[in-house]
């Protein structure tokens, strides 16, 4: 699972074993290391980020600035699906 970058100890990274080959570009975000335990972020067409779940109570101050700092690189995230993925959907 590529490692996309860090927000302080928070792990922001591709889940490679999904369900759904071309499901729409997310990332996944995790305390200290990879897990399965997550909070799930989509990326809009916009670079905009939404929550899906935050499995992995987050608190929502920090969430609020790992999603902004996300928001900020989002054009590189979208880059990196691509290139990982081969094909990038949005949900919106």
């Amino acid at each position: 699972m590529p490692t996309i970058l860090w927000v302080g100890r928070y792990v922001v990274f591709f889940w490679s074993n999904e369900n759904q080959l071309f499901e729409p570009v997310h990332v996944h975000v995790a305390y200290a290391r990879q897990s399965a335990l997550t909070a799930k972020l989509w990326i809009t067409s916009d670079g905009k980020v939404e929550l899906c779940h935050n499995d992995a109570l987050i608190p929502p101050k920090t969430l609020r600035r790992i999603m902004r700092v996300i928001e900020n690189d989002s054009s590189m995230i979208i880059a990196a699906w691509r290139q990982y993925f081969g094909e990038v959907r949005y949900i919106r």
